[in-house]
């Protein structure tokens, strides 16, 4: 090639190139330590911004002062230095989201740990911290989100849109229910829509998270789930990142009409994150070292929980955030926040969970503010018997300690009381549908269940959900419904439980007191 030709070819090249100037917001770093970089000169950075560091590393802009820059590293390559350039991304920090993610397993930055990769088709990018809808963009909760748990759906029902908080001491179940909720949702009663359910694991073992998500496959959960970790072993970053990745995954299925549930498994953890990172960034701590905004940390992701109106699409969002306790105090300072945020709690306690009563839960410090209109017309009809029954048994049972002569009706009562809280036993991982719990509860309500020894409690209710199913199809059909139960119905169920009674000798001798 001759030069004059190299000359023009390089001469085009030259006029070719796009040498407009370009604006870029970098910063040098000045401190790294503990998953925080203090850096100066990043004038334009905004609140929650991603910042990209020169060895490939990133994080987001979670303090900004005066004259410098906190920034929280999300991927650190182990090579950050003092000096080193950091630059502004632009973009609000934000997780891909699509119908891919169901079924997966992924971290707190959308992810996948699960082995595979993860390959989105048309992804959306939702920001993980988003202002919660106002009030014209909501409407009332007025549809179940069945637990298949019969002392939760009978007296603490959750509708969807709602944020029920699970809470107790270490071990007592709370886990155990959230999860039944998430393996109930195969079951779609009464033609509502399908519930995708995201379970969010913070700072638990990597067993732990291991077994859960085994179990969801197993019981063909993970059709309909997505599970965001952020394990023990993870830094606070991730950690604090999770449960907001968790609610922006949930907006995204819910904005486009369907129906989500969202577990923040554990929220207590997620408060020592946030404590952590604040101390590091000398944000001055408060009350047992927590920042001042603990409370609005968690009242601005549960906030996010909602139904919305049909304008909107109808879908839900609905919260069940886990606040463990210690010695069963439901007054410190982070149970007492998260239960004023919430529309109820289901108060778990070691107590009755020791003595053999699971799902431990306390009925008297259990509650549900939406209440009945999160329920189906017959259950409904039947919770407010058993929360009475219930709550006259106990103040019985205190009273019977004494030992002194009781009167017949007060026998009749105990006698009762024992049976209606051994229908509301359940073993994990069996949650009910709506027949069996109906079937059960009126069966123990309405007295017919009176003389069965109390010890063949549990197998009578089972086989009785089986016999109503099987022989008397018109009588489930009804059931199903959910509709409101009359008395040609009471009487068809009662002449049904008698013919069980009847076909499975049950009820031939009576209990002692």
């Amino acid at each position: 090639m001759k030069p004059e030709e190299i000359i023009q070819r390089i001469e085009k090249q030259l006029y070719s190139a796009d040498i407009s100037p370009e604006l870029q917001n970098f910063g040098i770093v000045e401190t790294v330590g503990d998953e925080i970089v203090k850096a100066s000169g990043l004038s334009n950075v905004g609140y929650y911004e991603e910042v990209a560091f020169e060895d490939g590393s990133s994080g987001f802009a979670l303090n900004i002062d005066e004259d410098s820059v906190s920034i929280v590293l999300l991927k650190d390559s182990g090579h950050i230095v003092r000096g080193m350039k950091v630059k502004t991304t632009g973009n609000i920090l934000s997780v891909k989201v699509s119908d891919s993610l169901i079924g997966r397993v992924v971290d707190a930055a959308g992810d996948p740990i699960d082995g595979f990769d993860l390959k989105h088709v048309n992804p959306a990018s939702y920001p993980v911290e988003k202002i919660a809808p106002g009030i014209i963009e909501r409407s009332s909760v007025d549809r179940p989100l069945k637990t298949g748990i019969k002392a939760i759906d009978s007296m603490t029902p959750i509708g969807r849109g709602q944020r029920e908080l699970i809470i107790g001491d270490r071990g007592t179940g709370k886990t155990a229910i959230a999860i039944d909720t998430i393996i109930n949702q195969k079951k779609l009663d009464m033609g509502l829509k399908r519930v995708i359910c995201i379970y969010c694991s913070i700072g638990q073992k990597k067993s732990n998270l291991a077994a859960i998500t085994a179990r969801l496959k197993e019981e063909g959960a993970m059709d309909y789930s997505v599970v965001v970790a952020a394990t023990a072993s993870d830094p606070a970053s991730m950690q604090y990142i999770a449960p907001l990745t968790a609610c922006a995954i949930g907006e995204y299925f819910m904005d486009r009409g369907e129906d989500v549930l969202v577990v923040y498994d554990d929220l207590t953890k997620h408060a020592w994150a946030y404590r952590q990172i604040s101390l590091l960034i000398k944000r001055p701590a408060g009350r047992e070292a927590y920042p001042g905004d603990i409370f609005y940390l968690h009242s601005r992701l549960l906030e996010r929980a909602s139904r919305m109106s049909d304008k909107r699409g109808g879908g839900t969002l609905t919260a069940l955030p886990v606040i463990e306790t210690q010695g069963n105090d439901m007054s410190a300072y982070i149970p007492t926040n998260v239960i004023s945020i919430t529309d109820g709690q289901i108060y778990l306690e070691a107590d009755l969970f020791n003595s053999g009563i699971r799902p431990a839960i306390n009925v008297g410090l259990s509650v549900s503010r939406v209440g009945g209109a999160a329920q189906t017309k017959s259950m409904k009809q039947l919770s407010g018997p058993v929360r009475l029954e219930l709550s006259q048994f106990r103040e019985l049972q205190s009273f019977a300690q004494f030992g002194s002569d009781l009167d017949e009706d007060t026998l009749k009562r105990l006698e009762r009381g024992k049976r209606i809280t051994e229908i509301l036993k359940q073993p994990q991982y069996k949650p009910c549908d709506e027949i069996s719990e109906v079937v059960s509860i009126f069966a123990v309500t309405s007295g017919l269940f009176d003389d069965i020894a109390v010890e063949q409690i549990t197998q009578a209710e089972t086989r009785l959900a089986e016999f109503i199913k099987k022989n008397c199809a018109d009588t489930a059909k009804k059931l199903s419904s959910g509709a409101k139960i009359d008395d040609a119905l009471k009487e068809e169920m009662k002449k049904n439980i008698l013919e069980f009674k009847k076909i499975n000798n049950y009820g031939s001798e009576l209990t002692t007191a």
